[in-house]
């Protein structure tokens, strides 16, 4: 039976209100997951089958947590007699939920449902592709940008080219046919598409909409001011019917507005469901009342919202220290003083401290004092090694050596580098595979198929599936092969190293991508001498890869170390102790925050960064920070006129007051202890 007597008044009227609409407004640190988690388990014990219930959030760590804790109050459910086990409620992403329901329908849309999802770094790449045959000589166009502008394009943001650069938009509608014409033909989505797919899914075929509104009776989005155009419709379709729909946010924490979120869905949630039960949670569980009065402050500056108060039972606690300092450089190397002070007179470990910055450019003086002062930290933020692109792009060869019919990993190389096989080739190869019913490598040697291409074109296919055949039969004869030179001489030959550092900008950018490649076809034998069965070992390589990534992910999560993370990064996460570094005008609020007119998301990520500190929060700005090696001047933000005068200390004002004995000699002991 489920206790709910642990949850406060407001958490209890959240978790029994199940059905009909309801906003559930849960400020900063007060105990949302939880009430997510009882309320799905609640629904349960009054009757609500699992399997009607879905969660939807945006990462997957939070889908993880919350399924963990669902489990913990739900017992595991008894077996049918037929041996199968009732469903257990569906939490995911968004992303993931539109993979669930496109794997099952995408063939009604003309894709294969073996399709491939691309991630930024691959779809960089098509977009790079696509430059690089429309762009002028000598022209330079930022691929990221074009990227960026046709993500907010597809997901209907409203401020998708209010403040493109000259010309990108422009080119972003010229090139975007041509980009889904190049995700097409390799049976690719991005994550855009997902879910516009989904929709259009749902609107061309309303069979498939009724059978997931049949399966998703209870729906509940975790996050809601974070929801962008696309969302809201996907989530509108699936609840507008039955009406059970738990949204759960804190417009106060919407903090992504460019990268498409609206936080009026939110804000107008009586506009879609005027029968909307609105639940504030208020009571925060992490910080001290010094810290929460001083969020408070801050946001009610902010006009358009829902007003909520947070209080906390945890007391009033420290005051919070403003810093002031001459540089960037003086105030890392104070900073990494203060965590070591902390450390070693307070017994704080490393863990229990993190670094709040708003634009990445502010780590490199900080990861610089760090490093000198030889303390641990961990950067969230920094693309994985087995994310870029030539990682990828050598993987896909090497699966597609093993297994040619794997159209994913053939499709990602076939004309990588370029050798004749086009987009528009390879979408007619996949058409043709798709009508077959066959892999898109059979449909290459398929003389029907490749009869109705053009000589040049043929020829090209041909080429390509004899290479294809040449260099995997290597791996099947049963000679003693070295993996590593077998690697080498495919890589010669599609000319791919060469191809590498003539795609980058710079010689020193292009050499880091070839090195990046050598590391790791030099690792391919393990070691181990050449073997007669070089298939085995190299599948053995590529599972290891995947089991090796997993494990270097988690060991880097676990240590003992400072977190260094930007204030949009943070959002979710909490510490005990926190500095947040760099409140200068034209950082916080950033300068393009005036001519966009955003300043109030930027007050919301300075709360969304108070809000993270759990016993003590340490504030920072300079008069001067290093801009191209040059020492540009720095005036402080007037966020920091927003902090109740009576709530902050100046640190050099506490450095002129004088320790007590006992404090002195408890905080040398407490050193000494710490360096035995």
């Amino acid at each position: 039976m489920l206790n709910l007597s642990t949850l406060n008044p407001q958490q209890r009227q959240a978790v029994e209100t199940i059905r009909g609409p309801v906003l559930i407004l849960a400020g900063a640190g007060t105990g949302k997951t939880r009430v997510i988690t009882f309320r799905v388990a609640h629904m349960i014990e009054k009757g609500v089958a699992p399997g009607n219930i879905l969660g939807v959030t945006f990462t997957n760590k939070a889908a993880r947590e919350m399924q963990e804790r669902v489990r913990k109050l739900i017992p595991r459910p008894a077996k049918r007699a037929d041996g199968t086990r009732p469903d257990r409620p569906t939490i995911c992403t968004f992303h993931s939920l539109c993979v669930r329901i496109l794997r099952q329908h995408i063939e009604r849309l003309g894709y294969k449902k073996n399709f491939v999802i691309y991630d930024e770094s691959e779809q960089i790449g098509a977009i790079k592709k696509i430059l690089s045959r429309i762009s002028a000589k000598g022209e330079k166009t930022d691929p990221a940008a074009i990227l960026s502008l046709l993500s907010r394009y597809k997901n209907g943001g409203t401020r998708a080219a209010a403040f493109a650069e000259p010309g990108v938009a422009a080119m972003a509608e010229h090139i975007k046919t041509r980009y889904e014409s190049a995700l097409r033909a390799c049976n690719a989505v991005d994550f855009d598409d997902l879910i516009l797919l989904t929709l259009k899914l749902f609107t061309e075929h309303p069979e498939a909409l009724e059978a997931c509104r049949t399966k998703y009776q209870y729906v509940m989005v975790d996050e809601y001011q974070d929801t962008n155009a696309t969302q809201f419709n996907l989530m509108h379709l699936l609840t507008r019917e039955h009406r059970n729909f738990c949204v759960v946010g804190d417009d106060d924490q919407s903090i992504y507005g460019w990268r498409g979120a609206e936080i009026t869905n939110l804000l107008e949630m009586e506009k879609h469901y005027p029968e909307v039960k609105v639940v504030k949670l208020e009571q925060n569980y992490r910080s001290t009342n010094t810290i929460l009065h001083a969020a408070n402050a801050i946001i009610k500056n902010n006009l358009r919202r829902r007003g909520k108060q947070l209080w906390s039972q945890n007391g009033q606690g420290e005051k919070i220290m403003l810093h002031a300092f001459e540089s960037d450089e003086a105030e890392a190397r104070s900073v990494v003083e203060q965590i070591e002070y902390a450390r070693l007179a307070g017994r704080v470990p490393w863990s229990d401290q993190a670094i709040l910055f708003r634009t990445n450019l502010q780590s490199r003086a900080l990861e610089m004092a760090l490093r000198q002062a030889s303390v641990r930290y961990h950067l969230i933020g920094g693309q994985s090694y087995f994310d870029r692109r030539e990682i990828k792009d050598f993987i896909a060869y090497l699966k597609m050596f093993i297994n040619p019919d794997d159209d994913i990993s053939l499709l990602r190389i076939a004309n990588v580098p370029a050798r004749g096989l086009s987009d528009v080739t390879m979408e007619r190869l996949l058409a043709a595979s798709h009508e077959r019913q066959c892999s898109v490598f059979s449909a290459m040697k398929n003389p029907t198929v490749t009869t109705t291409f053009l000589t040049k074109t043929r020829s090209s296919i041909e080429e390509f599936v004899a290479f294809v055949e040449r260099t995997g039969a290597l791996l099947l004869d049963g000679q003693t092969l070295s993996l590593q030179v077998w690697a080498d001489r495919f890589l010669e030959e599609t000319g791919y190293i060469t191809e590498l550092r003539r795609s980058e900008k710079t010689p020193e950018a292009s050499e880091n991508r070839v090195r990046n490649l050598k590391d790791l076809v030099a690792t391919l034998d393990g070691g181990q001498p050449a073997t007669p069965k070089p298939t085995e070992r190299l599948q053995t390589f590529l599972e290891e890869l995947t089991l090796d990534s997993d494990r270097e992910e988690e060991k880097e999560a676990q240590g003992d170390a400072v977190t260094l993370i930007t204030m949009h990064s943070c959002k979710g996460l909490e510490f005990p102790h926190v500095y947040v570094v760099g409140l200068e005008d034209g950082l916080l609020p950033h300068t393009r925050s005036k001519v966009e007119g955003t300043m109030d998301e930027e007050r919301r990520l300075f709360y969304v960064a108070v809000t993270r500190a759990m016993r003590s929060l340490s504030i920072s700005h300079c008069a001067g920070r290093k801009k191209y090696g040059q020492m540009m001047p720095c005036h402080p933000s007037p966020f920091l006129k927003e902090l109740p005068p009576e709530l902050v200390e100046l640190a050099d004002e506490k450095a002129k007051q004088p320790v007590t004995v006992d404090s002195g000699k408890g905080r040398f002991d407490a050193m000494r202890s710490a360096l035995e």
